[in-house]
């Protein structure tokens, strides 16, 4: 193998440790509460500088995680692949690799953006790679719920970022997505439960049972739908947002209540997945609604 070779695969191994897909949707629902938060488009060098540190954080957020989880990720055949189980990179490598982009995001937002929104997202991070990862996960099933918490902030980052403010609009970004987590997640441990239960990991349907996760799949999906609701009520949106949330939101619904009648981990599997493109969905008819709403 070629030095240009070693080096591309080596780039492509601290990429993963990244988590690139869970970081995509985070940059995704930040950048959306960057364009709410104004009346118009919003500046070019604050929205390209916010959108990079936050990104930086987030990704170093996650190798974090793949640090301190690598004894658990060996056991598990979702993440078993990662470099570190692999023997790809070492701790001491992913531990400097985290560091240094962590802190390189969090002075990009700190100098080129706001304070604020530096000091949120450097507490984002110890949030969810030190609260989430090494107290709350191993700790109580309970875990995704209280973590989510940390998973729900991109927005309000963004938010902080355009306007150095956390106003009530903000929060209810947050709420949105604090709200979604559970069933989002708990989808997912559904059908991997068998690699929790390997990795003694004290998720819900492991220490619950399938059929209590079932129930609370239901109750938390209605509960984000009422939630959902909550920028039309309250005139943060208009009519285009809310018959979106009411599509997205009842095709969710379905999707909780068939795997509540007729589970199977095909339909676990269907539903983590839908769940991430209704978020996407619906924070994306949030932005269309928001410049829509000029016109009428």
């Amino acid at each position: 193998m070629t030095t240009l070779a070693l080096a591309e695969s080596r780039a492509r191994q601290f990429f993963a440790l990244t988590k690139p897909r869970v970081v995509s949707l985070i940059v995704f629902t930040a950048v959306i509460g960057m364009f709410l938060a104004m009346p118009g488009i919003p500046p070019a060098a604050p929205l390209f500088f916010a959108t990079l540190g936050i990104a930086l954080v987030a990704g170093a957020a996650a190798a974090i995680n793949c640090l301190v989880e690598q004894n658990i990720d060996k056991l598990m055949r979702r993440t078993s692949w990662r470099p570190l189980p692999q023997g790809q990179l070492t701790s001491t490598q992913t531990l400097v690799f985290a560091l240094g982009v962590g802190a390189a995001g969090v002075s990009i937002l700190y100098a080129l953006v706001n304070p604020l929104t530096a000091y949120l997202t450097f507490a984002t991070f110890v949030g969810y790679a030190i609260v989430y990862t090494v107290l709350l996960k191993p700790a109580t099933p309970q875990n995704i719920v209280i973590g989510g918490a940390s998973g729900a902030m991109p927005p309000v980052l963004g938010w902080a970022a355009m306007t150095g403010a956390v106003p009530p609009e903000a929060m209810l970004l947050f709420l949105i997505i604090f709200v979604w987590t559970p069933p989002h997640f708990w989808a997912l441990a559904l059908y991997r439960r068998e690699d929790y239960r390997n990795a003694q990991l004290p998720m819900l349907p492991v220490t619950h049972g399938v059929r209590y996760t079932q129930v609370m799949i239901v109750l938390y999906t209605v509960a984000l739908v009422a939630v959902t609701l909550l920028p039309f009520s309250l005139r943060m949106s208009g009519w285009p947002y809310l018959v979106a949330a009411l599509g997205l939101g009842g095709w969710f619904i379905g999707y909780a209540v068939r795997l509540y009648r007729h589970y199977s981990d095909a339909l676990a599997r269907a539903m983590f997945r839908y769940s991430i493109v209704y978020l996407a969905a619906l924070f994306a008819a949030l932005l269309v609604d928001h410049y829509a709403s000029a016109l009428y």
